[in-house]
C-alpha cells in the first residue's frame, strides 16, 4: 500500500489489490501515508493457496476495481 501511494504522489497512475482480511491494515497504511481516502481493490482472502483457475477468477474481480481507480472512476 505504502509503494502505491508513493507512486501516486509522484504522478504515476497506480492500484493497490487487498485481501478483504487485510483492509484495516491497508486504511492504517494509507492513513499513515497521508492518503486516509486512497481507494483499492478487494479481493476475497486467501489467494496464495488458490490454483491457477482460482486465481483467474479473483483476477476477473479485481480488474474491473483496478480500472475505475486508475481512470479515476467513482467506486
Amino acid at each position: 500500500m505504502a509503494d502505491v501511494i508513493l507512486m501516486e504522489k509522484r504522478g504515476i497512475p497506480s492500484a493497490a489489490i487487498c485481501t478483504d482480511a487485510l483492509t484495516m491494515s491497508a486504511d492504517a497504511m494509507a492513513i499513515i501515508q497521508g492518503a486516509p481516502d486512497y481507494r483499492y481493490a478487494v479481493v476475497p482472502h486467501p489467494v496464495s493457496s488458490l490454483d491457477a483457475d482460482g486465481i483467474a477468477a479473483v483476477a476477473k474481480l479485481a480488474a474491473p476495481q483496478v480500472m475505475n481507480i486508475l481512470r479515476g472512476e467513482a467506486p
